[in-house]
Protein backbone atom coordinates (compact mmCIF):
# COMPACT_ATOMS: atom_id res chain seq x y z
CA UNK A 1 0.00 0.00 0.00
CA UNK A 2 1.06 3.27 -0.79
CA UNK A 3 0.53 6.59 1.72
CA UNK A 4 -1.29 8.54 -1.51
CA UNK A 5 -3.92 10.61 -0.52
CA UNK A 6 -7.19 9.57 -2.54
CA UNK A 7 -9.43 11.51 0.01
CA UNK A 8 -8.17 14.46 2.00
CA UNK A 9 -10.02 16.79 4.20
CA UNK A 10 -8.81 19.60 6.13
CA UNK A 11 -10.33 21.54 8.50
CA UNK A 12 -13.85 20.57 6.68
CA UNK A 13 -17.17 22.35 8.03
CA UNK A 14 -20.76 22.32 7.02
CA UNK A 15 -24.12 23.03 8.12
CA UNK A 16 -27.42 21.80 7.74
CA UNK A 17 -29.87 24.94 7.38
CA UNK A 18 -27.99 26.95 10.26
CA UNK A 19 -27.33 24.04 12.57
CA UNK A 20 -23.15 23.15 12.53
CA UNK A 21 -22.70 19.62 11.77
CA UNK A 22 -18.83 19.17 10.67
CA UNK A 23 -17.18 21.35 13.17
CA UNK A 24 -13.67 21.37 11.64
CA UNK A 25 -12.90 17.23 10.90
CA UNK A 26 -9.55 15.96 9.23
CA UNK A 27 -9.97 12.42 7.30
CA UNK A 28 -7.04 11.46 4.77
CA UNK A 29 -7.70 7.88 2.89
CA UNK A 30 -5.01 6.51 1.60
CA UNK A 31 -4.73 4.27 -1.82
CA UNK A 32 -6.03 0.66 -0.95
CA UNK A 33 -7.35 1.40 2.60
CA UNK A 34 -10.84 0.57 3.54
CA UNK A 35 -11.43 3.29 6.22
CA UNK A 36 -15.19 3.09 8.24
CA UNK A 37 -16.62 6.03 9.25
CA UNK A 38 -18.41 5.40 12.94
CA UNK A 39 -20.75 7.33 14.66
CA UNK A 40 -24.06 7.81 16.13
CA UNK A 41 -27.11 9.18 14.62
CA UNK A 42 -26.49 12.73 13.96
CA UNK A 43 -23.05 12.77 14.55
CA UNK A 44 -21.95 13.97 10.69
CA UNK A 45 -20.97 10.80 9.04
CA UNK A 46 -23.33 10.48 5.81
CA UNK A 47 -22.77 14.71 6.18
CA UNK A 48 -18.86 14.27 5.63
CA UNK A 49 -19.04 11.60 2.54
CA UNK A 50 -22.16 13.78 0.89
CA UNK A 51 -19.55 16.34 1.17
CA UNK A 52 -16.96 14.32 -0.05
CA UNK A 53 -18.92 13.70 -3.22
CA UNK A 54 -20.03 17.61 -3.52
CA UNK A 55 -23.80 16.67 -2.83
CA UNK A 56 -23.48 18.88 0.72
CA UNK A 57 -21.77 22.24 0.50
CA UNK A 58 -19.09 23.04 3.07
CA UNK A 59 -18.52 26.11 4.86
CA UNK A 60 -14.79 26.16 5.28
CA UNK A 61 -12.03 23.64 5.07
CA UNK A 62 -10.31 22.02 1.94
CA UNK A 63 -11.74 18.92 0.22
CA UNK A 64 -9.11 16.98 -2.41
CA UNK A 65 -9.77 13.66 -4.39
CA UNK A 66 -6.90 12.01 -6.04
CA UNK A 67 -4.85 14.99 -5.20
CA UNK A 68 -7.12 17.34 -6.84
CA UNK A 69 -9.19 19.82 -5.25
CA UNK A 70 -12.68 18.51 -5.19
CA UNK A 71 -14.63 22.13 -6.88
CA UNK A 72 -11.62 21.08 -9.93
CA UNK A 73 -12.31 17.87 -9.88
CA UNK A 74 -14.07 15.75 -13.06
CA UNK A 75 -13.14 12.26 -13.48
CA UNK A 76 -15.59 11.45 -11.42
CA UNK A 77 -15.59 7.51 -13.30
CA UNK A 78 -12.79 6.76 -10.82
CA UNK A 79 -15.35 7.31 -7.76
CA UNK A 80 -18.26 4.96 -6.95
CA UNK A 81 -20.89 5.72 -4.50
CA UNK A 82 -23.70 3.84 -2.83
CA UNK A 83 -25.88 5.97 -1.20
CA UNK A 84 -28.52 5.07 1.80
CA UNK A 85 -31.32 2.77 0.13
CA UNK A 86 -33.72 4.45 1.89
CA UNK A 87 -32.79 7.85 -0.11
CA UNK A 88 -32.41 5.69 -3.61
CA UNK A 89 -34.94 3.48 -3.56
CA UNK A 90 -38.80 4.15 -3.98
CA UNK A 91 -40.62 3.79 -7.79
CA UNK A 92 -38.24 3.17 -10.46
CA UNK A 93 -39.68 1.83 -13.23
CA UNK A 94 -36.57 0.25 -14.62
CA UNK A 95 -35.23 -3.10 -14.91
CA UNK A 96 -32.07 -4.41 -13.07
CA UNK A 97 -29.80 -4.56 -15.76
CA UNK A 98 -30.79 -0.64 -16.97
CA UNK A 99 -30.22 0.47 -13.36
CA UNK A 100 -26.50 -1.44 -13.16
CA UNK A 101 -25.84 0.02 -17.05
CA UNK A 102 -26.39 3.77 -15.78
CA UNK A 103 -23.42 3.71 -13.57
CA UNK A 104 -21.18 2.78 -16.57
CA UNK A 105 -22.47 5.90 -18.41
CA UNK A 106 -19.14 8.01 -17.01
CA UNK A 107 -17.09 5.50 -18.73
CA UNK A 108 -18.79 5.25 -22.42
CA UNK A 109 -18.83 8.00 -25.29
CA UNK A 110 -21.55 9.66 -25.68
CA UNK A 111 -23.50 7.35 -24.02
CA UNK A 112 -22.95 4.35 -26.26
CA UNK A 113 -22.59 1.03 -24.99
CA UNK A 114 -19.97 -1.26 -26.46
CA UNK A 115 -19.27 -4.87 -25.78
CA UNK A 116 -16.58 -3.86 -23.32
CA UNK A 117 -19.76 -1.84 -21.28
CA UNK A 118 -21.82 -4.35 -21.73
CA UNK A 119 -19.53 -6.79 -20.60
CA UNK A 120 -18.62 -4.38 -17.37
CA UNK A 121 -22.33 -4.33 -16.49
CA UNK A 122 -22.60 -8.24 -16.54
CA UNK A 123 -19.47 -8.83 -14.85
CA UNK A 124 -20.78 -5.94 -11.80
CA UNK A 125 -23.97 -8.40 -11.03
CA UNK A 126 -22.39 -11.19 -11.26
CA UNK A 127 -19.97 -9.80 -8.41
CA UNK A 128 -23.13 -8.99 -5.94
CA UNK A 129 -25.19 -12.63 -7.11
CA UNK A 130 -27.69 -10.81 -9.26
CA UNK A 131 -27.01 -11.39 -12.64
CA UNK A 132 -29.74 -13.89 -12.62
CA UNK A 133 -31.98 -11.20 -12.32
CA UNK A 134 -30.96 -8.88 -14.80
CA UNK A 135 -34.28 -8.43 -16.61
CA UNK A 136 -36.46 -7.96 -12.91
CA UNK A 137 -37.77 -4.88 -12.34
CA UNK A 138 -35.95 -3.42 -9.46
CA UNK A 139 -39.80 -2.49 -7.92
CA UNK A 140 -39.77 -6.35 -7.43
CA UNK A 141 -36.59 -6.80 -5.54
CA UNK A 142 -36.26 -7.42 -1.47
CA UNK A 143 -34.22 -4.88 0.42
CA UNK A 144 -31.23 -6.68 0.10
CA UNK A 145 -31.01 -7.55 -3.58
CA UNK A 146 -32.24 -3.71 -3.97
CA UNK A 147 -28.81 -2.53 -1.99
CA UNK A 148 -27.14 -5.61 -4.04
CA UNK A 149 -28.28 -3.85 -6.94
CA UNK A 150 -26.93 -0.12 -6.22
CA UNK A 151 -23.65 -1.35 -5.42
CA UNK A 152 -23.70 -2.86 -9.09
CA UNK A 153 -24.23 0.13 -10.01
CA UNK A 154 -21.59 2.12 -8.51
CA UNK A 155 -18.75 -1.23 -9.36
CA UNK A 156 -20.18 -1.02 -13.02
CA UNK A 157 -17.44 1.64 -13.39
CA UNK A 158 -14.33 -0.13 -12.50
CA UNK A 159 -13.45 2.66 -9.97
CA UNK A 160 -10.41 3.13 -8.32
CA UNK A 161 -12.96 4.62 -4.97
CA UNK A 162 -15.66 3.49 -3.56
CA UNK A 163 -17.72 5.60 -1.27
CA UNK A 164 -20.91 3.65 0.44
CA UNK A 165 -23.08 5.29 2.82
CA UNK A 166 -24.72 2.22 5.45
CA UNK A 167 -24.61 -0.15 2.99
CA UNK A 168 -25.79 -2.98 5.55
CA UNK A 169 -28.22 -0.88 7.00
CA UNK A 170 -31.79 -3.28 6.78
CA UNK A 171 -29.96 -5.47 4.67
CA UNK A 172 -30.79 -9.56 5.56
CA UNK A 173 -27.63 -11.51 7.09
CA UNK A 174 -27.09 -13.48 3.59
CA UNK A 175 -27.46 -10.19 1.27
CA UNK A 176 -24.60 -9.40 4.07
CA UNK A 177 -22.41 -11.79 3.19
CA UNK A 178 -22.68 -11.68 -0.28
CA UNK A 179 -22.09 -7.57 0.16
CA UNK A 180 -18.67 -8.60 2.37
CA UNK A 181 -17.24 -10.71 -0.48
CA UNK A 182 -18.39 -8.64 -3.35
CA UNK A 183 -15.83 -5.81 -1.12
CA UNK A 184 -13.23 -8.29 -0.15
CA UNK A 185 -12.70 -8.93 -4.16
CA UNK A 186 -12.56 -4.78 -4.46
CA UNK A 187 -10.10 -4.55 -2.26
CA UNK A 188 -8.18 -7.46 -3.11
CA UNK A 189 -8.27 -5.48 -6.71
CA UNK A 190 -6.68 -2.62 -5.32
CA UNK A 191 -9.92 -0.34 -4.36
CA UNK A 192 -9.80 2.25 -1.99
CA UNK A 193 -13.19 2.03 0.45
CA UNK A 194 -14.81 4.58 2.68
CA UNK A 195 -17.83 3.19 4.27
CA UNK A 196 -20.43 4.54 6.44
CA UNK A 197 -21.25 1.79 9.04
CA UNK A 198 -23.31 1.91 12.30
CA UNK A 199 -22.02 -1.27 13.09
CA UNK A 200 -19.23 -3.47 11.64
CA UNK A 201 -20.39 -6.81 10.99
CA UNK A 202 -19.47 -8.88 8.37
CA UNK A 203 -17.19 -5.85 7.40
CA UNK A 204 -14.89 -6.46 10.16
CA UNK A 205 -12.32 -8.17 8.75
CA UNK A 206 -11.72 -5.47 5.62
CA UNK A 207 -11.49 -2.53 7.70
CA UNK A 208 -7.89 -0.99 8.59
CA UNK A 209 -8.71 2.19 10.35
CA UNK A 210 -11.87 3.64 11.69
CA UNK A 211 -12.88 7.20 12.04
CA UNK A 212 -15.63 8.15 15.11
CA UNK A 213 -17.45 11.34 14.73
CA UNK A 214 -19.15 12.69 17.89
CA UNK A 215 -21.21 16.03 17.19
CA UNK A 216 -19.48 16.92 14.06
CA UNK A 217 -15.47 16.06 15.41
CA UNK A 218 -13.35 13.45 14.87
CA UNK A 219 -12.81 11.71 18.57
CA UNK A 220 -10.87 8.46 17.09
CA UNK A 221 -8.93 7.63 14.36
CA UNK A 222 -7.33 4.78 13.89
CA UNK A 223 -8.18 0.77 14.67
CA UNK A 224 -11.52 0.54 15.09
CA UNK A 225 -13.03 0.67 18.78
CA UNK A 226 -13.67 -2.78 19.02
CA UNK A 227 -9.76 -4.23 18.12
CA UNK A 228 -8.16 -1.53 20.54
CA UNK A 229 -6.95 -3.28 23.11
CA UNK A 230 -7.25 -6.96 22.45
CA UNK A 231 -7.42 -7.62 26.24
CA UNK A 232 -10.16 -4.49 26.34
CA UNK A 233 -13.17 -6.43 27.25
CA UNK A 234 -16.87 -4.95 26.10
CA UNK A 235 -17.68 -1.76 27.87
CA UNK A 236 -14.37 -0.71 28.89
CA UNK A 237 -14.02 2.93 27.91
CA UNK A 238 -10.73 4.06 26.06
CA UNK A 239 -10.26 7.30 24.70
CA UNK A 240 -7.86 7.58 21.82
CA UNK A 241 -4.49 9.65 22.53
CA UNK A 242 -5.81 11.60 20.01
CA UNK A 243 -9.03 12.47 20.84
CA UNK A 244 -9.92 16.27 21.66
CA UNK A 245 -9.63 16.84 25.56
CA UNK A 246 -12.74 16.40 27.31
CA UNK A 247 -14.25 14.16 24.84
CA UNK A 248 -16.45 11.50 25.64
CA UNK A 249 -14.89 7.71 26.16
CA UNK A 250 -15.30 5.53 23.26
CA UNK A 251 -16.69 1.81 24.29
CA UNK A 252 -14.69 -0.53 23.03
CA UNK A 253 -16.45 -3.86 22.26
CA UNK A 254 -19.44 -1.89 21.69
CA UNK A 255 -20.94 -1.11 18.10
CA UNK A 256 -21.00 2.58 17.60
Amino acid sequence: MTTEPVISLRGVRAELGSRPVLRGIDLTVHRGEVVALLGANGSGKSTAVRGVIGQVPVTAGEIELFGTPRHRFRDWARVGYVPQRTTAAGGVPATVAEVVSSGRLARTRFGLFRKADREAVRHALHLVGMADRAKDSVDALSGGQHQRVLIARALAAAPDLLIMDEPMAGVDLASQEVLAETLRHQVSEGATVLLVLHELGPLEPLIDRAVVLRDGCVVHDGPPPKAVGQHALPGHDHVHPHAPAGAEPIRTGLLI
